[in-house]
């Protein structure tokens, strides 16, 4: 074993979790639905102080069914589901396009919390895609102008040339249309809550499409 990789590992072993007293969460208080429990969450989150609790992940598939994933911010959670925007023309676009089944994970370790969505990313309406376009910063929008996202970039120069170009078209054209832009909503088939427990007697709470409502159930941690 090389220097470099014992030194890893050392570091490894001695990264700690949930050093901190963490809630407890009694699953028969729980609401009928999800939603009502990931907004409650999501309060505590920010009120624990936890680092962007928006952020998430989103895991798709290409088209040989190989798994991706990536980090991005959450756009809100309503009834119809968890919301979320990029290129139509992006990779997970184009991968959403040909295989629209999705699963979304948000991690809190503040309070040692995860929610995890697994459902079917839709687009929603064009008029919606544009308002989440309309409503993102100077920055975003100059980001969402620059374009080309996930093909290869041939240089550092030819960003800077595009950036450029995108940061004063978004200050002069705060409106600016993107037509490839698009929000997508995570319509849920299965929500599962997950509460840590220093003694590893984790609370894991389920919730999956029955009918009309939702069904509940406790999972083995």
């Amino acid at each position: 074993m090389s220097d470099a990789q014992k030194d890893f590992r050392d570091l490894l072993h001695t990264q700690r979790v949930w050093d901190a007293p963490l809630p407890r969460f009694d699953p028969s208080d729980a609401p009928a639905s999800p939603l009502p429990l990931f907004h409650a969450w999501f309060a505590e989150a920010v009120a624990a102080g936890q680092t962007e609790p928006h952020t998430m992940t989103l895991a798709t598939a290409d088209a040989e069914g190989r798994p991706d994933v990536r980090t991005l911010m959450l756009h809100d959670a309503d009834e119809r589901g968890w919301h979320f925007a990029t290129h139509a023309t992006s990779a997970k676009g184009r991968q959403l396009a040909a295989r629209p089944h999705a699963a979304l994970g948000f991690y809190w370790p503040a309070q040692g919390r995860q929610v995890r969505v697994r459902g079917t990313a839709v687009p929603t309406s064009r008029e919606e895609s544009r308002a989440d376009l309309r409503a993102r910063s100077t920055g975003a929008l100059a980001s969402a102008l620059t374009g080309s996202q996930s093909e290869v970039l041939p240089a550092p120069e030819d960003l800077e040339r595009a950036s450029g170009a995108a940061w004063e078209r978004a200050r002069a054209e705060p409106d600016a249309e993107v037509e490839s832009w698009t929000r997508y909503v995570v319509e849920p088939q299965e929500v599962e809550f997950f509460q840590g427990d220093d003694r590893r007697r984790h609370v894991r709470l389920r919730y999956r499409r029955g009918g009309t409502g939702w069904i509940s159930e406790l999972l083995w941690p």
